[in-house]
This record gives structure tokens, sequence and C-alpha cells, in this order.
């Protein structure tokens, strides 16, 4: 793709929002936080799909699958060296949307990252955001440091808008603010919650293009005349 084609659209792409991810007792293992803060991500990525449809955005799913049919060797030694399971093996109740999420609804597509972090490494993705035309990105999902961040590093250097719903999303590894203060200075994101639509569902040079209103001058009194 390059930054010559008209992409004027805006996506909603919502990562990883899986059970082993954010729910049951492997997530709320794996999570150092309060694993409330998964429930939270996940309501508020469930407001902002349901804010994307009624606009007319278009909501783009990701899931991973980690099993071990699909992992490479440094995968495999890094999972084995922590004693680690693999997780999101395809067909378990680990790898399906949480309930909260609900499921995809009709014509929005699901790619699948098999053992990566990136969604761009998944069948047909960049293909699809380029027959929507879109040239905008709004992150919502898991993780802030490692999917998340992966997907919009590949989609930044493609040359996309990079938006992150910090509400709709959270960091595995790193402080959250830390990644966020990362990701506005690396990809220049823009950072906003998920009941801001009018916002992060706007492309960004829609913005540009219309000029800030004139500024009024001050009200003039009688001390000032």
């Amino acid at each position: 793709m390059t930054a010559s084609r008209s992409r004027a659209g805006t996506a909603l792409v919502v990562v990883d929002l899986q059970n082993d991810f954010c729910a049951g007792p492997l997530a709320a293992a794996r999570y150092p936080g309060d694993p409330a803060a998964l429930d939270t991500v996940v309501a508020n990525t469930a407001r902002a799909v349901t804010a994307a449809r009624a606009r007319g955005t278009p909501v783009v799913h990701v899931r991973f699958v980690g099993d071990p049919v699909h992992q490479g060797a440094g995968w495999r030694r890094r999972d084995a060296a922590r004693g680690r399971p693999p997780k999101c093996l395809e067909g378990t109740w680990g790898a399906e949307f949480a309930a909260a999420l609900g499921e995809p609804g009709p014509g929005e597509r699901v790619f699948t990252k098999r053992a990566c972090f990136d969604a761009f490494l998944s069948d047909g993705f960049e293909q699809h955001l380029d027959r929507l035309g879109a040239g905008h990105l709004a992150f919502a999902g898991l993780f802030t440091d490692v999917c998340v961040d992966s997907t919009a590093r590949t989609a930044f250097q493609k040359g996309f808008h990079i938006t992150v719903l910090s509400d709709c999303t959270v960091a595995l590894h790193t402080p959250d603010e830390q990644i966020l203060r990362f990701m506005r200075r690396l990809y220049g994101a823009r950072v906003t919650t998920h009941d801001h639509p009018a916002l992060w569902a706007r492309h960004p040079e829609e913005e540009e293009a219309c000029p800030a209103p004139p500024r009024r001058p001050p009200a003039r009194t009688e001390a000032s005349g």
C-alpha cells in the first residue's frame, strides 16, 4: 500500500478480545493488575463497537490462535523457558470472543493471527482495509504494548493514521501511560476514549481540512473604549 492512494475512511480495529486474554482464570493469572480492568476494556470496547456501527464506521475483528503447530521455533523456546502453556487454542472456549463483546455483526470480517502479534500478518487484512478505503485506524483491544502496538507500528509505516482508544485497551508489560506516550511520539497517534466517536471516527485529515472558526475580538467596554 502506498500513501498516494485515496483513503478517506476510518475503521475500528478490535484486537484479541478473547477469553484467554480477558476472562477466566488464565487471563486473571496472567494480567498483573486488577482483573476488573480487563472487564472495563471489554465493556468499553463493546460500547465503541456499537457507536461505530451507528455511525457507519466499519468494524474489523482480529483474533489470535496460539496452537503449537503455528508457533515458530523461537516462540516455542520462549514458552518452554517460561513454563507457560499455549493460549487461545483453536476450537476452545479460550479462543472465543468475550461474551460481553458479542459476535461480529453482519458483514464484519474476522482475521486470524496464527502465533504472531501483528494483524498485518493475517491473510487478507491489509487488502480488506484497502477495500474499505480506510486510511485511519482506531484501535481497541489487548494488549496495548503487544498486539495493539505491533499492528499500529506496521500501520503507521504503511501510511495509516492511528488513534488509540485508551479506555478500550490496557498494557500487559509496561505502564499504560508509558506505552501511550510512546505511540503518540513514534506514530503520531491520537489518543482518546470510546465516548468521543465524533473524534475517533473522523479521519484526521478531515480536521486539517476544516479550519478553526475565527476568534472573536474581545467585547468592547467603557473601560477599554
